[in-house]
């Protein structure tokens, strides 16, 4: 028979952690009971970067040391973290990426010889702008001028005409590129001419003009957003600048969050590069999702930009909107880190589309940085104001209740008066009603008889409870009930009191009223006395 007795060891807790790092993310699963730097040693192999020269954020505490063991920060199943080198310069796949940024943002002049018509074309664009399935910048096409040779399509036989003879290399100085001309000039759309399909250049607007519902904007905004960059990307707030402030700003201080603002401008060379690399980006996805409300705008119609300023001039006054005036196209996107104050709200930060992943990140914390500061004095004041309150409503509410003690003692005593009063009130007309039956009985009696009229007379002597006697005389013939009635008038109604004889003990008062004192045997004298009844 086994032992009933059993040793469970306790599994430790294994925690999973989701490293970005520039383009890399490395997936860690360590215990509980590590520290924090051994956490930093195991990501020095793995990416190659020092401990010393590595800063490792995104914990939900705030910085923590090297020797911070998980288990005391209470870490959940899954958790984000980012590395930042800010003393490691970028490498040669990220100067490369970093040069290709800059081929796309800049401009590009296409010298375009039509030989037919014997006419030269100078047509300027964006290195973002494409060739078939390449951009410019990309394509190995001279900067920042390269010069092209057009002519009718060729027959089949004569299609493999050398490449040389339709197309001159030439540099020319900045200066040349004065007197661009539109693509219309030559017949066709630009995209026509490099045999680029209208889906490739002509996309559908982010948002439509002039919606009436800024829900319905910012659905289409997100729609088209995840069209064009793929599912990952920041949760936009779907509503109104005004709800997305009262989300962000207005909660218990301990629920607010900061709130960053997305603009959006489709003219920008920087906008597609910004939105692929910067807002998709993994890291920058889940911290915008755990600390901030984001919401977008698309200003690149006329009237959906002046809808804007109109808002921001309303929520965030003057000097935001003027502030976002003085930013040119070239210059978007822009992200404005805004934080709610008790007087008015204040802009952190604009981040503009000519930035890196790890200096956004930077920026990012910087602002979350402040934010923690102030949320914390918000949390402090708004715990003490919450105590203040709760000590206000327990006095109020203690009295309330001595207010409600002494209106029901209040109410209690005047019953208790009304109710003296009322049995006083009683007990008076009792004695009164009592009073006029006693002087009605006492005048009802007949005369007391002489002892010389010569008839029978009894003389009786009556002892009350009090121990005194009452006497008098009646006739013989006198019936019982002026007896009782003669004792009734001086206070002791029969019906309260019996009248008994001393010896032998009888009851007078069950004899029948109408039977003589003769009858009743209480001739010539007798001595009775009064009884309450019980």
């Amino acid at each position: 028979i086994p032992s009933s007795r059993h040793i469970v060891e306790r599994q430790p807790r294994m925690l999973n952690f989701r490293v970005e790092y520039r383009q890399r993310s490395v997936e860690l699963v360590v215990e509980e009971s590590r520290t924090v730097g051994e956490i930093k040693q195991i990501l020095e192999t793995e990416l190659g970067v020092p401990v010393s020269k590595m800063q490792l954020k995104g914990w939900k505490s705030g910085d923590v040391s090297d020797s911070t063991v998980l288990r005391s920060l209470h870490l959940p199943k899954n958790n984000s973290l980012y590395v930042l080198t800010p003393d490691i310069a970028p490498t040669a796949s990220t100067s490369k990426n970093s040069a290709l940024e800059d081929s796309l943002n800049q401009n590009f002049l296409l010298v375009i010889s039509h030989r037919e018509a014997q006419k030269d074309y100078s047509l300027y664009f964006p290195g973002s702008r494409t060739i078939q399935e390449m951009t410019l910048a990309v394509s190995g096409i001279s900067y920042p001028c390269h010069h092209l040779s057009v002519c009718q399509r060729s027959s089949p036989a004569n299609a493999q005409e050398p490449t040389e003879e339709c197309a001159d290399v030439h540099m020319i100085s900045d200066s040349e590129g004065d007197d661009f001309e539109d693509a219309s000039e030559f017949g066709v759309d630009d995209s026509e001419m490099f045999g680029v399909g209208s889906s490739s250049c002509r996309k559908s607007p982010m948002m439509p003009e002039n919606s009436e519902n800024e829900a319905d904007a910012l659905l289409h905004f997100t729609a088209e957003f995840s069209s064009r960059y793929g599912e990952t990307h920041p949760m936009f707030f779907i509503g109104s600048l005004e709800a997305a402030s009262q989300e962000a700003f207005y909660g218990k201080a301990r629920d607010r969050k900061l709130l960053a603002i997305y603009l959006h401008n489709d003219d920008s060379v920087l906008s597609n590069v910004f939105c692929s690399q910067m807002m998709c980006a993994d890291s920058i996805v889940s911290y915008l999702s755990q600390n901030f409300i984001t919401w977008a705008w698309d200003v690149t119609k006329e009237a959906n930009k002046a809808r804007l300023l109109t808002m921001c001039t309303r929520h965030f006054g003057s000097v935001v909107t003027q502030t976002i005036r003085t930013y040119k196209t070239d210059q978007f996107p822009l992200l404005l880190i805004v934080m709610g104050k008790r007087t008015s709200n204040e802009v952190l930060n604009v981040i503009q589309g000519n930035t890196t992943v790890d200096e956004l990140m930077m920026r990012l914390m910087g602002a979350m940085e402040i934010f923690t500061a102030q949320q914390q004095e918000d949390i402090k004041d708004e715990d003490e104001r919450e105590a203040r309150e709760m000590v206000k409503r327990e006095q109020d509410e203690a009295y309330r209740l001595s207010l409600e003690a002494d209106r029901k003692k209040r109410e209690a005593q005047e019953r208790e008066e009304a109710e003296q009063v009322r049995l006083e009130q009683i007990r008076k007309e009792q004695e009164e009603e009592k009073e006029a039956i006693r002087l009605s009985l006492e005048q009802a009696l007949p005369p007391e008889p002489d002892e010389e009229s010569g008839e029978q007379i009894s003389k009786l002597r009556i002892r009350t409870p009090s121990g005194e006697f009452l006497e008098r005389r009646f006739l013989g013939s006198c019936k019982l009930q002026v007896l009782f009635d003669f004792v009734a008038s001086k206070g002791y109604p029969s019906d309260e009191f019996k009248l008994l004889t001393t010896f032998p003990r009888r009851n007078i008062t069950q004899l029948d009223p109408g039977s003589t004192l003769l009858e009743a045997k209480l001739f010539p004298q007798e001595t009775l006395f009064l009884e309450a009844k019980e």
